[in-house]
């Protein structure tokens, strides 16, 4: 599921066109590299998640999106692959595996990269299941915790794997020709998509002013980009460029607000407060709770399919359930406590508290229908 993300499609998708051309030893050869850098960076991540919260510091996996200098950092990376992938910038052969590698060159390095790369732009929208198993691993000896990551990358990097060692699979794909440079255009606008989703994420932590200069930064490094090449003076411009670009992406004192502040949601629904919720569970009163955020493309598509759909929003006030919203886009504790108390370490995560003293709350999937939630709607009440 992770692997058909729109930001890490584009991305396997040429890896995979390029077992068109080849041996068969080299489209294995690949697809392991491949592999190796999905479950090194698995293994990275938790060692890093792990640690932190060695320190008492209580954060979820995804954690690294909540820091707004690495989601701007992630934009410019995304918006730099488009522009390649469209040939409007070309890098030099010095640049090569920091840039077009990623995506469409030969090599351990580029196969490597394109695993770390997956996994970072994944890993804030775990699929369903996963979260269990980030969950019960979090609450494990440090041993077993990286197996069970491990497992998960492994798990991700399988269908490359499976892909290159299949040769009736590397025959189905289509033959190379003029197509492919069509196909290599078009899959350049997920990534400025992805670009834009990010940019908006930083706007949303940090405010429209953050957003602007991120964006004016952006197109100094596609700038910076495309005057890269022979030439003192074409190197001391695109340098200068993109220290700019990385100053401006340096998130400024503009902050967008506390999204669990009182009174910073409407209709109907309530922000974040663990008192407020104590209370409702302290006196057997319903009420769900909704851990959401703005770089959760999962929580996104169910919040625009599923929960902020008219109708579910009035089954909600029907039934005198509150709708609490704890919106984790920002590193906020008390949320990760809650997080961790239900077992979970990623999210979207949503909690039905049902009606009565001693009720015990219901943990509800992570992929959700209309009928998943009027269902725990009319339990609950």
């Amino acid at each position: 599921i992770l692997n058909i993300m729109p930001c890490v499609f584009p991305i396997l998708s040429l890896k995979a066109l390029s077992f068109t051309h080849g041996s068969a030893d080299q489209h294995r050869r690949a697809s392991l590299v491949y592999a190796a850098g999905v479950i090194a960076s698995f293994l990275a991540l938790a060692s890093l998640l792990i640690a932190i919260q060695q320190t008492g510091r209580l954060i979820g996996w995804g954690f690294q999106l909540q820091n707004t200098g690495f989601v701007i950092g992630l934009a410019y990376l995304f918006a730099i692959m488009g522009l390649s992938l469209n040939g409007l910038i070309h890098f030099g052969t010095s640049m090569m595996n920091v840039g077009q590698s990623l995506t469409e060159q030969d090599g351990d390095a580029g196969n490597f990269f394109t695993g770390v790369l997956a996994v970072v732009v994944a890993s804030p929208c775990t699929a369903p299941f996963m979260g269990t198993a980030l969950g019960y691993a979090l609450t494990q000896p440090i041993a077993v915790a990286l197996l069970v990551f491990a497992a998960l990358g492994a798990g991700m990097a399988l269908p490359m794997v499976i892909l290159s060692h299949s040769s009736a699979a590397v025959r189905a794909l289509p033959k190379p020709g003029p197509w492919m440079d069509t196909a290599k255009n078009l899959l350049a606008f997920p990534l400025y998509l992805t670009a834009v989703w990010l940019l908006w994420v930083a706007g949303s932590q940090q405010g429209i002013n953050t957003m602007a200069f991120a964006l004016t930064g952006l197109v100094l490094l596609a700038l910076a980009a495309y005057l890269y090449g022979e030439g003192w003076l074409r190197k001391l411009s695109s340098a200068l460029l993109v220290a700019v670009a990385l100053f401006l992406a340096v998130p400024g004192g503009d902050d967008a607000g506390n999204k669990n502040a009182p009174g910073a949601l409407s209709n109907g629904q309530i922000a974040w407060s663990s008192d407020v919720l104590s209370q409702h569970i302290e006196r057997g009163d319903p009420i769900f709770v909704d851990v959401t955020a703005d770089w959760c493309i999962t929580c996104l598509a169910n919040e625009a399919a599923v929960l902020f759909r008219p109708e579910i929003e009035q089954a909600f006030v029907d039934a005198d359930i509150p709708y609490m919203i704890a919106d984790w886009t920002d590193y906020d504790e008390d949320i990760g406590v809650f997080v961790k108390s239900h077992g979970r370490s990623g999210i979207p995560l949503y909690v039905m508290y049902p009606r009565g003293l001693g009720s015990k709350p219901v943990i509800l999937p992570q992929l959700l229908t209309q009928d998943i939630v009027l269902s725990a709607i009319e339990k609950a009440r």
